[in-house]
């Protein structure tokens, strides 16, 4: 993946370890930001075959294609959401989807989620461990609130692009988020309410 090997490899360069300390989250999460002077297409970042897989898995971060079954009655949706998953359901999952979050508020949903990784290693082994129930009940998640949304299986219109954690940092920030009927500031004005 061209896009997150770049960061990471301008990181890795200056000798920053990705999500490790507070310092090197916020070194690529602006290195990432600064990618909105162009416009990064989801359709690109979903060409990295190896990186796709078929089902989620609870504690990965995903990116997808969506086509939600209701569009024609909701005020606004994202075509390409950035989720974790929270809770599967029979016919879907329900995840928090961090483009409904201004940049200041996904990054500090992420830090707090950061507080719950099973380990400090951030590989392929490292997940969040997080739950509907958990996100309810913690104040410190309080952001969640506007970012969860359900999805439907048979409207999920790509496979899954699983991101490494060393790499959630950078997805946070990439301009992938794709909303229908707003703009992405209207919708953040109405998350900012719901919070």
């Amino acid at each position: 993946m061209a896009i997150f090997d770049k960061v990471l490899q301008q990181g890795v360069k200056q000798g920053i370890v990705p999500a490790r300390t507070k310092f090197a989250r916020e070194w690529f999460r602006s290195a990432a930001e600064s990618l909105y002077q162009r416009r990064v297409s989801a359709d690109t970042i979903l060409k990295d075959e190896t990186r796709l897989v078929q089902n989620i898995t609870y504690g990965y971060m995903y990116g997808f294609s969506y086509d939600p079954k209701w569009k024609k009655e909701l005020p606004y949706y994202d075509q390409f959401p950035l989720i974790f998953p929270v809770e599967l359901q029979e016919n879907g999952f329900m995840g928090i989807n961090f483009h409904y979050l201004p940049h200041v508020l996904r990054a500090k949903l992420m830090d707090a989620l950061y507080t719950t990784v099973n380990n400090r290693k951030y590989d392929d082994s490292t997940r969040v461990r997080i739950s509907y129930d958990v996100l309810k009940n913690v104040s410190k998640f309080r952001m969640f609130k506007p970012t969860l949304k359900k999805y439907l299986r048979n409207h999920i219109r790509s496979n899954f692009l699983q991101i490494s954690s060393k790499e959630w940092d950078i997805a946070l920030f990439l301009p992938t988020e794709n909303f229908k009927k707003a703009t992405k500031e209207k919708v953040w004005i109405e998350s900012r309410k719901k919070i």
